[in-house]
């Protein structure tokens, strides 16, 4: 380890006054706005100098430089005190603190990437050491760089599992340019945390997870600054650095006291302030530049115009599964870009995300059976447009990461999620396998882009448009082989649905995808037998619905819609067209869904029970030409 020394004395204090001065800011904007977390953002004051203002190394001018050190506040809540930080390091002025929350400012109540020195939101507890360690994974084995990855957590997140989860992942993959801080300052909300100030069971646990833990006085910034330094120059694993600190610190009759969390300290601001500023040696300009020089050694890296290696190769009428067709277009682009990795929680031969693997088997990252830390460390992989991740496991367990899938939409991340076995057309392994609620879930999220491709050539393509479609994008695949459909030349656009079955004839339009989308056209050629035609539209994307050519092409079948989806009735497909025709007069809409919770069974026997088999579509069809 490379040799400490101690700070100088004048340092010493002037990383003390830095840690007043910080939480000064964060009574005065929190009394302004009266609300907000001051007593959360006291604990922390000293750690947040000393990171600030004496170890990490990061433009000023440039916040989100590739070569920066990176900082997740994990405890989002205590927004104001980073928000304090950036302002004294000089990025903007101070003055601008006052303004916090106010509706037309980006310091919110939480922090988002609306802010330039934001990387993703937080607020949302126990999520933000995923993301971190995703970044650190990135330094470490794909920029192969010098920045370093700190993160700050609150004792009472981390009770979340998911905090132990990416505390796994982290040690599992030796991420020594990880240090991970948590502000154990003992009070939670509404009471105490389970384990207060008990630094021993943390430092064993946190030992036990593989981490160089170490205990400090949260408060001692001599004590801080060597064991960043120590946290610097560990190799092998992670460090985490166990701060014992005191909520509502230097707040005379508050600190260690219950009943202030998320309050301003309303008629006890000025007490506070006044003695806070009497604790000041000196009250005026940063002596300390917090300007440390950085080793530029991250890589450029350009994850423009992604394409397939080779377009799909596959036969007319060839049956392919979806999630095959998913993991050779994953393979493909991974080819043609070094930056494309894949996630998936243990599930790689199921989702065929191994195929990357015959590319490249460092791009291939296992995060093991945790999902809500698999979504987490993606999250932090794309972060600087460093990578373009896919993740993947079964669509139904993404339901358990819906809090980051959520949350990654408000960090603006460039995500790409990819479910398989949706449905209960999977079969025998009964519904707790089954992704039926898939579809509504990633529809809810803002900005998604939504695919369920229906052969290999639009799973392939698919793939492509994802990898360079800014925001979340969610492609479900199937178990079932289903029929090529597509030309392999078949140009396929997102918001734009492919008419697979036409004539001029036809009295009902049909909407179906992948294993629902062959049931409509064995259904269209039986009732071709008996005289009656209907058309068949493949949407390719849910979300953007081709609202204008489904209008189009049920306007020329009579204003007759039936969709049909192996999901259940709420939230997918059939919701999805309602909306898209819902200001159209003379337009009615019969849905075909899974209604009940399924039984295991074989794929047809599952199909035809649950009413969107093609006996169905055509029983569907008799009913809504008699409407």
């Amino acid at each position: 380890m490379a040799s400490y020394h101690k700070p100088e004395s004048k340092t010493i204090q002037e990383l003390k006054d830095i840690a007043t001065k910080l939480r000064i800011h964060s009574v005065r904007a929190t009394q302004i706005t009266k609300s907000g977390h001051p007593t959360s953002c006291s604990s922390m004051a000293e750690i947040m100098s000393v990171l600030f203002f004496h170890t990490m190394r990061y433009k000023v001018s440039a916040p989100r430089d590739v070569n920066n050190d990176r900082f997740v506040l994990s405890k989002g809540h205590a927004a104001p005190i980073l928000y304090a930080a950036w302002a004294e390091a000089g990025l903007f002025p101070t003055s601008e603190l006052l303004n916090l929350r106010k509706f037309n400012n980006d310091l919110e109540g939480h922090p988002t990437p609306r802010l330039n020195f934001i990387d993703v939101g937080t607020g949302s507890l126990g999520q933000g050491l995923s993301v971190a360690a995703g970044m650190a994974y990135v330094g470490k084995n794909f920029d192969k760089s010098s920045y370093r990855v700190y993160v700050l957590v609150g004792d009472g997140e981390s009770a979340e599992g998911s905090i132990w989860e990416a505390l796994h992942f982290a040690s599992y993959y030796g991420l020594d340019n990880l240090c991970v801080i948590f502000d154990i300052n003992r009070l939670g909300q509404t009471q105490a945390t389970s384990l207060e100030h008990n630094m021993e069971v943390y430092r064993v646990r946190l030992e036990a997870f593989g981490f160089n833990a170490l205990v400090v006085d949260g408060h001692d910034v001599e004590e801080l600054a060597k064991a960043f330094h120590e946290a610097q120059n560990t190799q092998g694993r992670p460090t985490a650095i166990l701060a014992k600190t005191f909520k509502g610190r230097n707040f005379p009759n508050i600190e260690d006291e219950l009943n202030w969390h998320g309050k301003a300290l309303g008629a006890n601001g000025d007490t506070v302030i006044q003695h806070l500023t009497s604790l000041l040696k000196n009250p005026g300009p940063l002596a300390l530049h917090p300007q440390k020089p950085l080793v530029a050694d991250a890589p450029i890296v350009d994850i423009s115009n992604i394409k397939l290696s080779s377009p799909p190769n596959y036969k007319l009428g060839e049956k392919i599964a979806t999630r095959l067709a998913y993991g050779n277009g994953l393979a493909k682009i991974a080819a043609n870009n070094s930056r494309v990795v894949a996630l998936d929680g243990d599930m790689r031969t199921s989702t065929f995300s191994d195929k990357i693997r015959t590319v490249d088997p460092s791009r291939y990252i296992e995060c093991f059976i945790a999902e809500q830390n698999l979504v987490g460390v993606g999250i932090g992989m794309a972060c600087r447009d460093r990578t373009v991740a896919f993740v993947s496991t079964f669509a139904t367990f993404f339901t358990r990461a819906y809090d980051q899938i959520r949350m990654g939409a408000i960090s603006q991340t460039n995500l790409n999620f990819v479910g398989s076995h949706a449905g209960c057309s999977i079969g025998e392994d009964g519904p707790s396998q089954m992704g039926l609620e898939d579809l509504a879930m990633f529809r809810a999220i803002p900005g998604a882009t939504i695919f369920y491709p229906s052969d290999a050539v639009s799973t392939e393509r698919a793939v492509e448009l994802a990898a360079n479609t800014k925001g979340i994008c969610f492609i479900r695949t199937s178990r079932p082989e289903t029929p090529v459909i597509y030309k392999n030349d078949k140009a396929l656009a997102i918001g734009k649905a492919q008419v697979i079955k036409t004539s001029s004839k036809d009295q009902v339009l049909i909407i179906g995808a992948a294993v629902t989308l062959v049931e409509a056209i064995l259904a269209a050629d039986e009732l071709a037998k008996s005289g009656i035609n209907v058309r068949v539209m493949d949407p390719f994307t849910i979300k953007p619905i081709d609202a204008a050519g489904i209008i189009k092409n049920a306007r020329e079948t009579g204003g007759r819609i039936i969709t049909v989806e192996d999901h259940y009735p709420e939230g997918g497909l059939g919701d999805a067209v309602l909306s898209a025709v819902a200001g159209v007069r003379d337009i009615i809409v019969k849905k075909l869904a899974v209604p009940v919770v399924p039984r295991s069974g074989p794929t047809a026997v599952l199909l035809d029970a649950y009413g969107i088999s093609s006996r169905s579509i055509v029983t569907a069809v008799h009913e809504i030409l008699k409407l």
